[in-house]
């Protein structure tokens, strides 16, 4: 380690407080990405039949919502299927 990294801190190791922290806020990110997230979906399936059906008529089960989870974010897939009115 030469005397720059030395000032700088670029040499240091982090102390295991510093490392304790950072994993303990990993798994309450994880944790947290996992807690509740399939109980709301029939909630939110409900409102949205509710407020598409104030609209336009629709069959419910051709109402699909699906979660997409990738690193970093997640995607909320909406497929609704409209009759055509003949």
């Amino acid at each position: 380690m030469g005397i720059l990294d030395y000032l700088t801190g670029k040499g240091r190791r982090k102390s295991s407080a510093q490392q304790a922290k950072e994993r303990l806020q990993m798994v309450l990110v994880h944790e947290r990405a996992r807690e509740g997230r399939p109980d709301f979906l029939p909630q939110m399936r409900k409102e949205i039949l509710e407020v598409i059906s104030k609209y336009i008529e629709i069959d419910q089960d051709k109402l699909q919502i699906h979660i997409d989870r990738t690193e970093g974010y997640e995607v909320l897939e909406l497929n609704v299927i409209i009759p055509d009115k003949k």
